[in-house]
């Protein structure tokens, strides 16, 4: 067994054992992870960047001292003293390896950026925004009347718009006199005022009639992405949406491994909340470049999150969140100023507001579905999967709504996949097995073309073929389930029983081949039992979870399903059913909702009277505890197969026939055998 230190890649997962001296870069290189240089690895280009984590990595079996890289040497000072490296950066040319260490790849130091898909739903909102923009003329100075400049500005607001009384912080007061007389005694003020204020507050002051607009974010931070929606405060128009990965992947890619870090590493909980924070700020900063418009006036945000990063993006230590009860600091709403999370690149006064958690496992996330869908208001009993590292799952009706959280953890996402990346220009997102052949085509982002069309290699000539993202993923094990390579237990057969030379052997297993470039120096994508295995975890726990919340409300079937967040977005309805990611229901009847997360943020944003709405509605949600409930892992165990050990998937006998575990050898079975796919109609 090799004693040479263990190198492990986030986001991507991927590690390897390399000797030490070992440069981070070549070790990247020899695994296939994405990290750029164009210089030759001479320390000139800076896009080969790297930040080390030090500490101990439960979920990847590591403790890393300070050593585990090589000293800062004179080529990064040199940089650094040009250019500047933010801290705790390395340059991956110059950082050798001197004992296991976990290397985080920045997005932009990835050759093939993670496309960030939430876009921003079409939505109809009632416009009621907390800050709004007010044009006042204000009463000059009298000596005979010896009142304040913001006292005369109060009286304005109260003549002219019925504003009974206002606030105004040191910062604002700074700037108010010069305001005042620059405009003339002419302003137009922002105010800010929550749904729970009796007192608005002064956020910004410009002379004359300001017309540049007036904007707030509504933020997705979820645990793999953060997804951010500039929105028009007047208008409700989205003018941009942006996101980047979240940078606490580097200390784990799930919800617990980040409180098993937090437990295991004195102020590794503050070490996380840095990095997110810092990561939001450099956000607000990009999304307001891409709208072209100035980042002071963005003047409030509305997050929405799951616990854990509820947790965190606050600087609370999620400890507690990691053992029973699963205690929450708070599960109330929050509305605080944005400068007390630090985050400063938006207007100094901006206003923050949270949406309530449901319970500990729970979050402001599936608050901000639960606004969006409104399960609570829907005749028939709708089941809401908002799926993602850690999947939210609403069930109800108008009589009853319950909720429950299930640990997907991050296979979904491309991640502990062999092939596997986030979805990036160049990967693999849709793939169709034919079942008679057994050969593959595929398309990848990028590209409308499927591999088999022509000019499929003229448009991704500059992307390449790179991996494999989660909605490929997810197709792949399905479609070699359709097609005969896979059994009900999961099993991939080999080149013999499968009649493909495509099944491979890999050990004591086999691995599907979909393509091949190692020829010329590419990758070679296969889909291994080790892959199938990591989709079966998670897909089973899905599956579980909504099974859970179905006993609970006494019923064995749901008449609708909506599938949210963006992963939920982009996955085929026909291929979650045929893995059995979700309890069976006639497809028409399945749908995305988009990021219904996102969404939720922005009606929050947008109408104060939500707010009070969702605090309300989230004291009514019942919610279920799938880690302390007896038939979850029973639930679990039967999900395993594919599509379900028991269940009879009748609605999806009707669209697909899946062949029996003889791996094609013969026959068909009722509601289940055959080989070919029949379609309806």
């Amino acid at each position: 067994m090799t004693t040479d230190p263990l190198v492990v890649f986030t986001p991507s997962g991927k590690r390897g054992h390399f000797p030490v001296g070992t440069p981070i870069l070549t070790a990247a290189r020899q695994l296939g992870v994405d990290l750029d240089s164009v210089c030759g690895g001479r320390g000139i280009c800076s896009k080969c960047q790297i930040t080390p984590s030090y500490g101990e990595f439960p979920k990847h079996g590591v403790t890393v001292s300070e050593g585990a890289l090589s000293e800062w040497n004179a080529v990064e000072q040199r940089y650094d003293d040009k250019r500047g490296l933010k801290p705790g950066r390395r340059l991956g040319c110059q950082a050798s390896v001197q004992g296991d260490v976990v290397i985080d790849v920045p997005p932009e130091s990835q050759v093939h950026r993670q496309v960030v898909r939430k876009a921003a739903a079409a939505r109809a909102i009632t416009m009621d925004p907390a800050t709004r923009l007010y044009f006042v003329v204000v009463e000059e100075p009298d000596m005979h009347s010896p009142t304040g400049d913001l006292e005369r500005l109060e009286r304005a607001l109260r003549e002219q718009w019925d504003i009974e009384a206002v606030t105004a912080d040191l910062t604002l007061m700074s700037k108010l006199q010069p305001v005042l007389r620059k405009g003339k005694w002419e302003v137009t003020v922002a105010l800010h005022k929550g749904h729970k204020d009796s007192v608005a507050r002064i956020v910004e002051i410009w002379p004359g009639l300001h017309e540049g607009g007036l904007y707030g974010l509504a933020i997705d931070l979820g645990s793999t992405t953060i997804a951010a929606h500039l929105t028009d405060l007047e208008t409700g128009e989205v003018k941009a949406s942006s996101g980047l990965m979240n940078p606490q992947i580097r200390f784990g890619e799930d919800l617990m491994s980040r409180v098993s870090y937090s437990m295991m590493n004195p102020g590794g909980d503050q070490e996380m909340t840095k990095a997110v924070r810092e990561a939001i700020n450099d956000l607000v900063t990009s999304i307001a470049e891409e709208a072209g418009i100035d980042a002071s006036l963005i003047v409030e945000t509305v997050f929405v999150c799951n616990p854990v990063m509820h947790h965190l993006l606050l600087g609370l230590d999620p400890v507690e969140l990691g053992q029973a009860p699963f205690a929450l600091a708070t599960s109330e709403s929050m509305s605080l100023p944005a400068r007390d999370m630090d985050l400063t690149t938006m207007n100094p006064r901006a206003q923050v507001y949270i949406l309530p958690c449901i319970a500990g496992h729970v979050g402001a996330d599936c608050a901000a579905v639960a606004l969006s869908e409104e399960p609570g208001k829907s005749q028939d009993l709708v089941l809401i999967v908002d799926v993602g590292t850690n999947a939210e799952i609403l069930l109800g009706n108008t009589s009853r709504v319950l909720a429950c959280s299930s640990p997907t953890g991050p296979a979904f996402e491309g991640a502990q996949i062999s092939s596997g990346q986030r979805a990036a220009p160049g990967a693999i997102e849709r793939i169709e097995i034919d079942p008679v052949t057994k050969e593959p085509r595929f398309r990848v982002i990028g590209s409308d073309k499927w591999s088999d069309e022509d000019g499929f290699d003229q448009e991704i000539a500059t992307t390449g073929i790179t991996g494999i993202c989660g909605s490929g993923i997810i197709e792949a094990v399905a479609e070699m389930r359709i097609a005969g390579l896979l059994d009900e237990g999961g099993l991939i057969g080999s080149a013999e029983q499968t009649g493909t030379a495509r099944c491979v052997p890999e050990g004591r297993t086999h691995a599907y081949l979909i393509h091949d470039a190692s020829a010329e120096g590419g990758p070679r994508i296969t889909v291994t039992q080790g892959d199938i295995r990591a989709i079966q975890l998670a897909k089973s726990a899905l599956y579980a979870g909504a099974r859970l919340l179905m006993d609970e409300m006494n019923v064995e079937k749901v008449d609708r399903v909506v599938l949210a967040g963006a992963f939920g977005a982009h996955i085929s309805t026909k291929h979650a059913m045929v893995l059995g990611m979700i309890p069976d229901a006639p497809l028409e009847k399945v749908s995305s909702a988009g990021n219904a997360a996102g969404t939720g943020a922005r009606i929050a944003l947008c109408n104060i009277g939500s707010r009070a709405e969702i605090e309300r509605v989230v004291r009514e949600i019942t919610k279920i505890e799938t880690a302390i409930e007896p038939k979850f892992q029973d639930h679990f165990v039967a999900a395993n197969a594919i599509p379900h050990k028991t269940d009879p998937f009748p609605e999806l006998a009707l669209v697909v026939t899946l062949p029996n575990p003889s791996f094609n050898t013969g026959g068909e079975t009722e509601a289940g055998g055959g080989r070919r796919r029949r379609r309806r109609g």
